[in-house]
């Protein structure tokens, strides 16, 4: 579903990613690891457009998506959880959720019952203002309005950052549940070692804005991948 070729990235005269190749299949969840400043988020965001990449290229469902900005890559399937949840803080539940109506046809105006399955704590707050929610609950908010853009990708970046291990324990059922859908890819960003180890489907550990090493469970044994992402 995703393939990344060659990926570079510079914020002004810095580069930060150098040459990223990735892939990541659908019905699978692909762990990007790697210690802090490595260079994680900022694939990330060059993948969903909030970052324009300096070079190389980004395949979505074998479609070359050149360098659309980050509004036109989401109506072509790229959903987006950032780091931060970056909901917005006084809108409410219910309008959060709705800005994902303009990634989709006005027939699909609707909150989904499979959204309120998977996260009850929001249908009980809908009219709650989204700066209101502990973070835990903006997390699900934010996976949440993500998941109703049905996307093809989905990116996830570091979501259990502050996050209590009671949701921590729901969000990666959650991830489980939308992976076994099998229509679509997720690649997850997380530094919670047995979160994303439990996971994950295949790896990408990056090291100073490069791929260090990359392979699925099978390939990769838990010592190899400890040991790559230590500091």
């Amino acid at each position: 579903m995703l393939k990344v070729d060659d990926l570079t990235l510079h914020y002004g005269s810095s580069q930060i990613l150098h040459g990223v190749s990735m892939a990541a299949d659908v019905g699978q969840v692909t762990c990007v690891m790697g210690t802090n400043g490595v260079g994680k988020t900022s694939l990330l965001n060059a993948i969903a457009g909030t970052h324009m990449r300096s070079g190389g290229a980004v395949h979505l469902d074998g479609e070359d998506l050149g360098k659309l900005p980050a509004h036109a890559l989401a109506k072509r399937g790229i959903g987006y959880v950032p780091q931060g949840r970056m909901i917005f803080p006084l809108l409410t539940v219910k309008e959060n959720m709705e800005t994902a109506y303009a990634c989709l046809p006005r027939s699909e105006h609707h909150i989904p019952g499979e959204v309120f399955e998977l996260f009850p704590i929001l249908k009980e707050f809908l009219h709650r203002r989204g700066g209101d929610l502990s973070g835990g609950q903006q997390q699900q908010l934010a996976i949440a309005r993500a998941m109703m853009t049905k996307p093809k990708l989905l990116l996830l970046d570091e979501p259990t950052e502050g996050i209590q291990p009671n949701i921590i324990q729901q969000i990666g059922r959650v991830i489980e549940y939308l992976r076994d859908q099998g229509n679509m890819a997720i690649v997850l960003v997380e530094q919670y070692f047995d979160f994303a180890y439990g996971l994950a489907d295949q790896f990408v550990v990056m090291r100073r804005g490069a791929v260090l090493k990359s392979g699925t469970k099978a390939e990769l044994t838990r010592d190899e991948l400890v040991e790559a992402v230590s500091v």
